[in-house]
Order: C-alpha cells, then structure tokens, then sequence
C-alpha cells in the first residue's frame, strides 16, 4: 500500500487539518481519525501527539520521510510534521500499516 498516494488522495477528497497545534486540537477533541507524524517530527511534538491520540483512542501512523516530503506529498510548498485526517475520503489512509499504528 503506497502511503503516499493514501495521503495525497485524503487532502484532494476528504479532509485533513496540517500542523500540529490544530492536529493536537483535533486529538483532543476526537474529532480526527488518523494522525500522520513525519520522522522527522521533534519528539516532544510526537509524545504529545501520540499521548492525546491514546487518550482519544486515534490511531498515528508514522510516514517514512522528513516533513519536507510529507509537505511535498501534500501538495504544499512547506514542511508538514503531523497531518490530522478527520474525513478519509476517496482514500484508503485509514488502512494504512505502521510500525507504530
């Protein structure tokens, strides 16, 4: 399953949230189905995220690149370290395999 075109396919049709003080929020308020953390997502960001995720019960998948690519990915001209999928849309993002999900 290519992670890739899982995420490219969930910004294009469903709706997902960029950054991780929104992505947080949406944590917190279980409002998101799935985070999505760059490797290179500073690690008191990721234990946050992963912190409110367990508390809300939503799954992190940990994308294989730097938030550079993920930003890329994205369609965006700028570095995204945590994604939030609140609607998956025409993708299939929420069956995505991580070593961390």
């Amino acid at each position: 399953m290519d992670i890739d075109r899982s995420i490219r396919l969930a910004v294009d049709s469903g709706k997902v949230t960029l950054g991780s003080q929104k992505s947080i929020k949406h944590a917190l308020n279980g409002d998101a189905k799935l985070l999505v953390l760059a490797e290179n997502c500073p690690e008191t960001v990721a234990d946050d995220v992963k912190e409110y995720c367990k508390l809300s019960e939503i799954r992190v998948v940990r994308f294989p690149g730097t938030s550079v690519k993920l930003g890329t990915v994205c369609g965006k001209p700028f570095p995204v370290s945590v994604l939030s999928v609140i609607e998956e849309g025409d993708s299939d993002i929420l069956n995505v395999e991580s070593p961390e999900g």
